[in-house]
């Protein structure tokens, strides 16, 4: 068992979801990256997902590419990426990681990968151009190794296409709450409330909502469909408005983020959950 089953059980038992944080790993640089990567479940984050940088991310905004730039301008390797995990989990083995993108920088790993995600602590993996009927390289023998593979339901997933989105899926279910990419409009909350409810009759999985979660109001507000709530974009820009001309971290850049990061958290957390945690 991974440590995501686990940590939604806890959220269950205390009554609230759990805010899932995304940032791109080496965004802008390793060390920078690394020591807000550690600071994340402090600040409030329940889950983590860690980008794993590409030159091509066609699902994502503009926050998220320049992210996954500026990381690979840096040096940033898969290699790296996984290093970041396995510092991370010397001083956090509870907090779940999930590396999330694209499939080219698994494939240009090669076939250690598994094994090296594991040994490193990885939790689960979400690629995003990796559906269902392209999986078989990946899926069964990351499923093997303990990995969970975290599928993507969208607004077009429609009743015919949902048991092939659901079918091996583990973990979670990511729910795209908007048509398009990443971090470009605000859900409606309407819609997700009558997606989310159907994709929970086909499924006892927990579902974590994302794209396009930017405020407090809205965390809180997805919090009472869903089991978690995933910040990517927003947590992305405040990285990106605190560096300087040349698009170096500042003294700042970790504050600011992980500031948001509370601010989001706190919607999600009355005083009396929180001081249970």
């Amino acid at each position: 068992m991974s440590r995501i089953e686990p940590r939604f059980a806890a959220l269950k038992r205390e009554g609230r979801a759990g805010l899932v944080t995304f940032i791109t790993a080496g965004d802008p640089d390793y060390a920078t990256s690394l020591k807000l990567l550690k600071a994340l479940p402090q600040a409030g984050a329940d889950l983590i997902e860690l980008g794993m940088p590409f030159s091509d991310p066609m699902a994502d905004g503009p926050a998220i590419q320049a992210s996954s730039q500026r990381a690979l301008a840096a040096g940033q390797t898969m290699v790296k990426t996984l290093a970041m995990v396995k510092s991370f989990r010397e001083k956090d083995e509870t907090t779940p990681i999930v590396l999330m993108g694209y499939y080219n920088p698994i494939y240009i790993y090669g076939v250690r990968f598994l094994k090296d995600a594991v040994a490193a602590g990885v939790d689960g993996l979400i690629v995003v151009d990796m559906p269902p009927e392209e999986d078989a390289e990946l899926r069964p023998p990351a499923s093997e190794a303990g990995l969970n593979f975290i599928r993507l339901a969208t607004p077009t997933t429609d009743a015919k296409r949902l048991p092939a989105v659901l079918a091996n899926t583990s973990g979670f279910v990511y729910y795209v709450s908007i048509a398009g990419i990443t971090g470009t409009a605000a859900p409606n909350l309407a819609d997700v409330g009558a997606h989310v409810a159907r994709i929970k009759t086909a499924t006892k999985l927990p579902i974590a909502v994302g794209f396009g979660v930017k405020t407090k109001e809205q965390v809180s507000a997805i919090a009472k469909l869903a089991e978690g709530v995933v910040v990517g974009s927003a947590l992305v820009s405040a990285i990106a408005q605190s560096l300087d001309a040349e698009g170096k971290a500042t003294p700042e850049t970790g504050p600011k983020a992980l500031a948001l990061v509370e601010h989001l958290a706190s919607a999600l957390r009355t005083p009396a959950t929180a001081a249970v945690l």
